[in-house]
């Protein structure tokens, strides 16, 4: 794996716009349960439970989706970045990376240390909870008392309306202006590098196809094969820490011998 590593690094330092992409695969590394594999919270939950019209039009389904949500939270709350999100955001700090388009809702790349404006969060953030009707937005742990308090159901302290995390539901709409500023910065990036996802998750899988097909370098780094593996550069199937890690060390040196 070190020639690949090797040719990775070169491809970070010869490239003007990174974006990296990265999904589950990054947040197991930190401990955070793949909540679609066996064992995880939709084995325990029908997905389809937690449409996001039921959410609107039943409060028994409103109450079921928070004990879902507040299980989901618990186990992410207190996640602590590895060494793959530390090495993004040394991208970053580095003055390579353009964009940073993350499929994860753990918050977890800002612990790393990353800026506001640099992620683009395509299934929204457990972090925070907004009231569906006038927006306004609450710290999650604020919420999470209420509920631990026995409001099964939160409800907007300004207006009544329905409180919800901040996420992306099942049946909801993607973001648009996010969606949007993904497109448009992997269509613009000359080096996209996938980090820790399947990309079978559409549309978020088409944004490396979109990035190839523009003449970008397309770099993917996941410990199982992936639908874009075929029209990749570099494939390296492996953990997405100790791969990052090495490449990052490499990146400092070659910027070091400049």
């Amino acid at each position: 794996m070190g020639g690949q590593i090797e040719k990775i690094a070169e491809l970070i330092v010869d490239s003007r716009r990174v974006v990296v992409f990265v999904g589950a695969g990054l947040s197991t590394e930190s401990g955070i349960p793949d909540f679609r594999s066996p064992g995880g919270v939709w084995d325990r939950y029908d997905p389809q439970e937690f449409d996001f019209q039921r959410f609107l039009e039943s409060e028994a389904s409103r109450e079921r989706y928070w004990q879902m949500a507040t299980e989901m939270y618990e186990s992410m709350k207190d996640a602590e970045p590895n060494s793959a999100h530390l090495a993004i955001a040394e991208l970053e700090h580095l003055g390579k990376l353009d964009c940073l388009i993350t499929q994860n809702i753990d918050g977890l790349h800002f612990k790393a240390g990353h800026s506001p404006d640099k992620v683009l969060e395509l299934h929204g953030t457990a972090m925070h909870v907004t009231c569906l009707n006038c927006r306004k937005r609450f710290n999650r742990d604020s919420i999470q008392i209420r509920i631990a308090g026995g409001d099964k159901a939160p409800r907007c302290d300004a207006c009544r309306g329905l409180l919800k995390p901040a996420t992306i539901s099942f049946g909801q709409s993607m973001p648009v202006a996010e969606t949007q500023a993904a497109y448009r910065h992997s269509a613009a990036c000359d080096l996209f590098i996938v980090i820790g996802s399947s990309l079978v998750v559409q549309p978020a899988a088409q944004m490396p196809v979109v990035a190839k097909q523009n003449g970008a370098k397309l770099v993917i780094i996941n410990r199982d094969e992936t639908p874009c593996d075929p029209i990749a550069d570099h494939v390296v199937n492996a953990q997405a820490s100790p791969t990052m890690a090495a490449v990052i060390v490499r990146v400092r040196t070659m910027l070091a011998n400049m």
